[in-house]
């Protein structure tokens, strides 16, 4: 009795699921798949709509594991991890609470510390924090 309103909802998810490629529908799709087979074995509307949601339920779950396993959380490294640890120059004073500008490699990155530091200090960069170097005052 209510195959086509399953089979239409099916096939407007799994459109908006291939539209999207972003994993926004997919577990609708099997829920609405499990309804649509359930509604050739009952008409009960109450005992489909169940089955759609206990299946969208598992789907969504399963998903999440799968895609959480092969999720890699480690960092990418990019080019610019290369000047930790590196010595520069401050080019423009870095006063605390304000930032500075530090020459290294030949590029100019606004960077910040803990203490004051005068242009024409070397310095030694701690870490990034966004696009800013994080630097104390090299010894």
């Amino acid at each position: 009795m209510y195959s086509l309103a399953w089979f239409i909802t099916f096939a407007l998810l799994l459109f908006v699921e291939l539209a999207t490629q972003n994993l926004v529908s997919i577990w609708f799709v099997l829920g609405t798949l499990a309804a649509l087979g359930v509604s050739y074995l009952t008409g009960s509307l109450l005992i489909q709509i169940l089955v759609f949601i206990v299946v969208s339920i598992i789907a969504l779950i399963i998903t999440r594991f799968l895609v959480n396993s092969f999720k890699d959380y480690d960092n990418t490294p990019t080019n610019s991890d290369r000047v930790i640890g590196k010595i520069g120059e401050v080019t423009k004073d870095i006063k605390k609470n304000q930032y500075g500008q530090v020459k290294v490699f030949g590029e100019y990155w606004p960077a910040f510390s803990d203490h004051s530091i005068e242009a024409g200090t070397k310095v030694r960069v701690l870490g990034i924090d966004g696009t800013k170097l994080e630097v104390e005052e090299e010894n």
